[in-house]
């Protein structure tokens, strides 16, 4: 699948790896260990409706760290689904009486020119569930052979055949442990499993929170050959343990996405990886908290959201949207208000007028702040606040002929900024 273009930041010098970010299966905030090279995956969209500001405060989180990595020299693979086949897509297609093909190439074309927009670099491997069916087909299979899979027989008119993966087995066979990865309770387990995709009353499970591997076929949904599965389609957690098994180290750096996913999608597709190899998904699970519109978490299921695009031909700046997105953590749930986006518009302006009078090494002091900020749990709050200081400085002195020169050590405060930030001065 193709991603989209987004320029790669421009060379800074090199800063010292010193981040520490929290790790949601322990609870900590660590380094997630010494890198020669950094790899992240993070979760893509279910392309049946546009992008939202809660999807783009997640990626413009990824991309902060994805940008940070960089800025310490490291190489940097990262990779990102699309789940553009799901039960969500093609309720939605039936609903409306469009292809679920059609429905999903435009929301995901809508998805990337919005990501191009926010400045959000593009994964290196940007792979939809529909490409990647043989890898889910062998990992399932793989599954069922060790013992954590099997299929359930037909009752009340489904069919037989259905894969499901046994939390029973796998907690026999391996290190993990239900709850080891998305840290909620089993009361919060099973009060979300259904309301996230699961199916505890399924007939035939062996565990109510038991997760779908492979859905065999049903009339008028579309199928792949599964090999000894039998026709049908993937489940949703084991998409992304495959195609990370795949195109990632085991265990890669950082599983990112919102903190919506810490049970049941990344809690599972943990369970499989270490199911099928032994080895740990990621060496640390990231998630970046909610934003929230009139008192309640923005999400497509509500109906209230925000659209990344409708604000773009509204006329904001795509600068200012990410400015606003930055100026909360990434961990915070938060409210989205125009009023947040005005203030963010007029603090951008002000780092702009402050270029007019930039002195020779207030690039390298602004990167070194900034850095020093993000190295503490992608402080970008702080980082904001350094800029502001800047500037408060800057238009303290009188005008300048000319902004000095920048050279390899000596970067320009634009340059700093889109490059460790991303926000275009």
């Amino acid at each position: 699948m193709e991603s989209w273009n987004t320029p790669l930041p421009a060379l800074l010098p090199v800063q010292p790896d010193r981040l520490k970010v929290h790790d949601t299966a322990t609870q900590s905030t660590r380094h997630p260990g010494n890198l020669a090279e950094a790899s992240l995956y993070v979760c893509g969209i279910t392309p049946y409706d546009a992008t939202h500001l809660g999807h783009a405060n997640t990626y413009v989180t990824f991309d902060l760290l994805n940008r940070y990595w960089r800025s310490c020299g490291l190489p940097v693979t990262y990779v990102q689904n699309v789940t553009d086949v799901d039960d969500p897509l093609l309720e939605r297609a039936a609903a409306t009486g469009v292809d679920w093909r059609e429905l999903a190439a435009g929301q995901t074309e809508l998805f990337r020119s919005d990501m191009e927009a926010l400045n959000v670099l593009a994964p290196d491997h940007y792979v939809g569930a529909t490409e990647t069916v043989d890898w889910v087909v062998e990992s399932v299979e793989a599954l069922v052979a060790n013992g954590t899979a099997y299929p359930v027989p037909g009752t009340d008119g489904e069919p037989d055949g259905d894969v499901y993966f046994s939390i029973d087995a796998a907690e026999g066979a391996t290190d993990w442990t239900l709850g080891s990865i998305g840290r909620l309770s089993a009361a919060e387990m099973g009060e979300v499993f259904p309301e996230r995709g699961g199916d505890p009353d399924r007939p035939g499970k062996r565990n109510p929170l038991d997760p779908l591997l492979w859905r065999v076929a049903r009339p008028g949904e579309p199928t792949w050959d599964g090999g000894t599965l039998g026709a049908g389609r993937p489940g949703w957690h084991i998409e992304c343990s495959a195609i990370a098994r795949r195109l990632l180290p085991a265990p890669f750096t950082v599983q990112g996405g919102g903190s919506d996913l810490r049970f049941p999608h990344h809690e599972f597709s943990a369970a499989h990886a270490t199911a099928g190899d032994g080895k740990p998904l990621a060496r640390a699970f990231v998630h970046a908290g909610m934003v929230g519109l009139d008192g309640e978490k923005m999400s497509k299921s509500l109906g209230n959201l925000v659209l990344v695009s409708n604000l773009l031909r509204q006329g904001a700046e795509a600068a200012a949207i990410r400015t606003a997105l930055l100026s909360n953590h990434y961990r915070s749930d938060w409210e989205w208000t125009p009023a947040l986006l005005e203030r963010s518009a007029r603090r951008l302006a002000r780092w702009r007028q402050a270029l007019a009078t930039e002195e020779a090494g207030d690039g390298v002091a602004v990167l070194g702040a900034v850095h020093r900020a993000l190295s503490a749990d992608l402080d970008a709050p702080a980082a904001l606040e350094e800029l502001d200081r800047w500037a408060e400085r800057a238009a303290a002195r009188p005008a300048v002929e000319a902004v000095p020169e920048p050279g390899p050590d000596a970067p320009a405060v634009r340059t700093v900024v889109g490059g460790l930030l991303g926000i275009a001065l």
